[in-house]
């Protein structure tokens, strides 16, 4: 039941997207309209250590370790197909709501533009509180989780998307 809430959602959120792609900023013929666009394209790039802002979601990147085997412990966890990448973010709400935060909406990227999504099932192992799984934080509040991601053991990540929703446009920080 609850993939199926989610695909309705999912295509629920896409058509209202559709509907408004006739006013993209791609369709202005203001200069002074790219220029800005610009300028925030340029703000939604972080690095390790820095806050960067999606939306309602203020992310700072605290470390990032790859070439981890297994998550969890001796009895219970899960084995990577690849290896690990353990990606320690610090969440913090800045909008005025609650806001939900959904490990398995961020993404990683290879130097070759190769995307890899969450492994929500080892971020379960990988936390002790289930920080990244659908978590609300209120306004204000923050939490500090771990993002799995499971890649091939000769792949090196460069980059992360953070999203403060599964429809946001994100914020990229750099791993190197």
């Amino acid at each position: 039941m609850r993939k199926t809430t989610t695909l309705a959602l999912a295509a629920t959120a896409l058509i209202a997207l559709g509907c408004g792609a006739g006013s993209t900023d791609e369709t202005s013929s203001s200069g002074g309209d790219s220029a800005a666009k610009v300028e925030e394209k340029a703000a939604k790039t972080g690095k390790i250590g820095q806050p960067a802002r999606d939306g309602k979601f203020e992310f700072t990147v605290k470390s990032s370790k790859c070439g981890v085997a297994k998550v969890g412990d001796s009895v219970l966890g899960e084995k990577a197909q690849g290896q690990f990448c353990l990606v320690t973010i610090n969440v913090k709400n800045v909008g005025k709501e609650s806001q939900m935060f959904d490990g398995s909406s961020q993404k990683a990227y290879a130097a070759d533009g190769t995307e890899y999504s969450a492994d929500t099932g080892a971020a379960i192992y990988a936390n002790k509180n289930a920080e990244t799984f659908l978590n609300d934080i209120n306004p204000g509040n923050q939490v500090t989780g771990v993002v799995v991601f499971d890649i091939p053991k000769n792949v090196k990540l460069t980059k992360l998307e953070l999203h403060d929703s599964p429809f946001s446009g994100g914020v990229t920080v750099a791993l190197s």
